[in-house]
């Protein structure tokens, strides 16, 4: 079969507003950040916490550190072991916020009823400042940082990155199972 010109145009076109710019963006990256590699842009809505509305990494870290904690989400229920890590950075969040550092927790999930999950999750408490809940309908950011875990009820692996004002990842800690998460202690010590 022979495709004209126009039609090939046409085709890579319709593929461009099918995916966002956030994937493609954050795909071109090579997958998941580590130590030393520029994080790759991203913009995730938020729906707890210190911002509001859409919110892109590169204006976050234009202004200073980021923790950027990757939660399970909502695998079917309410992960009791994100919930414990949360509260313990939570526990942690003047010393964040000292050390001008905003955290940004990704809720990933199934598009169809994300942000009430997301909602559920934090049992109605307000997230102090710096602490910000991004969720990602559909693992959208969660693949394209390639940190899908792709196996029955469950949703990304759990991740935590320290990026720099220069985007860099100066630390990244990515667990292949449910437990092995980083302490707000640790991440302190990275800010």
């Amino acid at each position: 079969m022979t495709v004209s010109s126009s039609t090939l145009s046409a085709i890579v076109a319709s593929c461009c507003l099918a995916f966002p710019a956030v994937a493609q963006e954050t795909a071109t990256a090579g997958g998941q950040p580590s130590v030393g590699s520029k994080a790759a842009d991203f913009e995730l809505t938020a729906v707890a916490g210190e911002m509001s509305g859409p919110v892109k990494l590169s204006e976050v870290t234009a202004k200073g550190p980021v923790v950027l904690v990757v939660l399970r989400g909502y695998p079917g229920y309410q992960c009791g072991i994100c919930a414990r890590q949360v509260t313990g950075l939570i526990a942690k969040a003047d010393e964040f916020a000292a050390a001008g550092a905003r955290v940004l927790m990704v809720y990933p999930g199934p598009l169809r009823g994300l942000e009430k999950r997301a909602v559920e999750f934090l049992k109605g408490s307000q997230l102090p400042t710096p602490f910000t809940m991004l969720v990602d309908p559909g693992y959208k950011f969660t693949n394209a940082y390639d940190l899908r875990w792709d196996a029955p009820r469950e949703t990304a692996y759990p991740s935590t990155f320290v990026i720099g004002k220069d985007g860099k990842v100066s630390f990244a800690k990515i667990s292949k199972e449910h437990g092995g998460r980083t302490k707000a202690s640790d991440i302190l010590a990275k800010l």
